[in-house]
């Protein structure tokens, strides 16, 4: 995540800022410029000058979703790109999951700007009614909710929203890290499969080589995962003991762990503790492309780890990246770029 300013001020600001602490200005954050623009809206607007923009108004879902990102100004208030993307969400009376909706739109957020960052296509159900992005965000404390992806709607069970909640099922399930914003970048990595991967042949036996058959029996293989558990040297081969139950959620969990790795280098850049070319703005291209990313991120991974040690927290980035799930990230990464190329 790049390090936003306050354009009045120059403040230092962090993504979820909707007001800037030092000269109080009304902030929103523009998708298309990838910025903050400080606002004016109605009564406000004369007084403002040159330093707000009228052409902008905070999405509808301000109060709702704690989202503070900006819209053309319309006659009725409208969605933001990452809001609109949302078809189903808690009822109003139920406070409880909304207050958690809020939480799990802030990492959708996050997840949509990085997609957007790494010039990937999001589609959403206006524009592909049958396959297009979607996401229902819904609590199993109302219904039974499972979260996961079908034809392109990301289901997430907002009770993942509650940090308790969301760490026993992270201890029951023997999994070093669970996080909303995992969650989203899991469960997209599942929409660019289809999107990207099994349209075009050349990369769908790319994909079978490196990562086994995607049309294996899933409950089969299900059943097998939660009876029988993962194979016992699994860490040699995969990113996760999860991503051993389906061809479909080792590329999902390892699509994941590269999202994770862009990110997370991408701040880091900005901040100054990573390479300059660590970041989305400059493109690694060609063979060497991928290792480059690698190089930097393994010292940046195990300096990270012991900060966190330091201050008597759990590793950061608890994984080993081997060589075989290093192969299958590489793939991940030029299926990615041929597609920012593309575009």
């Amino acid at each position: 995540m790049r390090d936003f300013t306050c354009p009045n001020c120059g403040q230092r600001l962090s993504f979820e800022n909707s007001v800037c602490l030092s000269c109080d200005s009304r902030l929103g954050f523009a998708l298309d410029q990838m910025a903050f623009l400080v606002i004016a809206e109605d009564e406000l607007a004369e007084q403002a000058g040159s330093v707000a923009d009228t052409e902008y108004h905070l999405c509808a879902n301000l109060h709702l979703a704690e989202c503070n990102w900006l819209v053309p100004v319309a006659p009725v208030r409208q969605l933001c790109q990452s809001c609109a993307l949302t078809r189903t969400r808690p009822h109003d009376a139920d406070t409880k999951a909304l207050a958690a909706f809020a939480l799990a739109e802030k990492a959708k957020r996050r997840m949509i700007v990085e997609l957007r960052e790494l010039g990937l296509p999001i589609v959403g159900r206006d524009a592909d009614p049958e396959y297009g992005l979607a996401f229902d965000l819904l609590s199993s404390d109302q219904e039974k909710v499972f979260t996961g992806h079908e034809n392109g709607v990301i289901t997430l069970d907002l009770a993942e929203g509650d940090d308790v909640h969301r760490e026993q099922l992270r201890i029951a399930m023997e999994e070093p890290y669970r996080t909303l914003l995992g969650h989203f970048r899991h469960e997209v990595g599942h929409y660019y499969f289809y999107r990207l991967i099994a349209p075009v042949q050349e990369y769908a036996q790319q994909f079978e080589q490196l990562f086994g058959d995607p049309d294996e029996d899933y409950q089969q293989a299900l059943d097998r995962h939660y009876n029988d558990g993962p194979p016992a040297d699994w860490q040699q081969d995969f990113v996760s003991s999860y991503a051993t139950m389906h061809p479909a959620e080792d590329w999902a969990e390892t699509f994941a762990h590269y999202l994770h790795i862009r990110d997370t280098l991408d701040t880091a850049a900005a901040f100054g503790f990573a390479p300059a070319g660590a970041t989305y703005d400059r493109r690694v291209l060609g063979p060497s492309g991928f290792g480059t990313i690698t190089d930097m991120w393994l010292p940046l991974a195990w300096g990270l780890n012991m900060v966190n040690r330091s201050m008597g927290k759990e590793d950061l980035y608890p994984f080993v990246l081997t060589p075989t799930v290093l192969d299958k990230m590489q793939f991940i990464h030029t299926v990615i770029d041929a597609s920012t190329a593309a575009a």
